[in-house]
């Protein structure tokens, strides 16, 4: 029987070419800027050398949480670190670091800050990596009501609000440049129905996150900040006002990118950043 066996597998193997057994069929592929493919080691190489990382994630994508974790488990190797993510607003601040200090359940959590509808699944492995050692989690993101009042009213609207609200936003006035590419393309994206302060609200999401980072931030820890690719694209967003407050900073960032093709880099999908993570765009998505 064990020679019969043996005689079918020999024949299988003759019949179908090796590359049926063992396709190239990676999940994503990891380039530089200039689109040349560069290795996970490589890229974590460098990395250990910044003072902020920026991990520009597409929401739904299962590869992006994924490495995000892995980067941080990576970075914490070698260094003191420091996470921070856009998912959190500020003012739920004092509710996470009442999770990660043991304070209160993942259920009080739950129901004493705003989270994300894929939380549970996206986030809550880096909050709880942080917890398991002692890593502080910064809220850095803006209350949303608050970008929602300047998408309306514009930045003018902001100085009604208490001094204790104001702790929750970048220190006014808010710096502002709206001639930046990627506040121009979010006017060009919506035309015919973006007003000129809708980028506004944009701009104060990148500059109170930038904001955050700063002020909890000191050398020599390397802060890991998880944010949508849209915000920290082109090196600008919360790069822009992370290297406008400090300009010796050293920043590195990466972006996630869907293709059809991930063999290649697109050339829109180069430049974006200083590591792109390209994956499939059939890639399953997490909601």
């Amino acid at each position: 029987m064990m020679n019969l066996t043996r005689r079918i597998c020999l024949m299988l193997i003759l019949l179908f070419p090796a590359g049926l057994f063992a396709q190239d069929k990676p999940a994503y592929r990891l380039f530089n800027a200039q689109g040349k493919e560069v290795s996970y080691q490589k890229m974590i190489k460098h990395l250990q050398k910044q003072d902020v990382v920026l991990i520009g994630e597409l929401h739904n994508n299962p590869i992006s949480h994924w490495l995000e974790l892995e980067i941080v488990q990576s970075c914490f190797l070698q260094r003191k670190i420091i996470l921070g993510a856009e998912m959190f607003e500020q003012d739920n601040q004092g509710a996470l670091s009442a999770y990660l200090a043991g304070k209160i359940s993942s259920k009080g959590l739950d129901s004493s800050a705003r989270l994300w509808k894929n939380y549970k699944t996206d986030y809550a492995p880096l909050v709880n990596f942080a917890k398991e050692n002692q890593v502080q989690f910064i809220a850095t993101n803006v209350p949303r009501k608050y970008a929602s009042m300047v998408s309306k009213g514009g930045f003018q609207a902001l100085n009604a609000l208490g001094e204790e609200e104001k702790s929750w936003i970048a220190p006014l006035p808010i710096p502002y440049d709206s001639q930046l590419p990627g506040y121009q393309k979010m006017m060009t994206m919506m035309a015919g129905h973006a007003t000129p302060n809708m980028p506004k609200a944009q701009a104060l999401k990148d500059a109170t996150m930038a904001h955050f980072i700063l002020k909890n931030w000191s050398e020599p820890q390397l802060f890991i900040h998880v944010n949508g690719s849209y915000h920290s694209e082109n090196y600008e967003g919360i790069s822009w006002y992370l290297r406008l407050a400090k300009p010796e900073i050293k920043i590195a960032t990466i972006a996630t990118v869907s293709q059809k093709d991930i063999k290649k880099l697109s050339p829109e999908n180069s430049q974006i950043a200083d590591y792109i993570i390209c994956v499939e765009e059939d890639m399953t998505s997490t909601y």
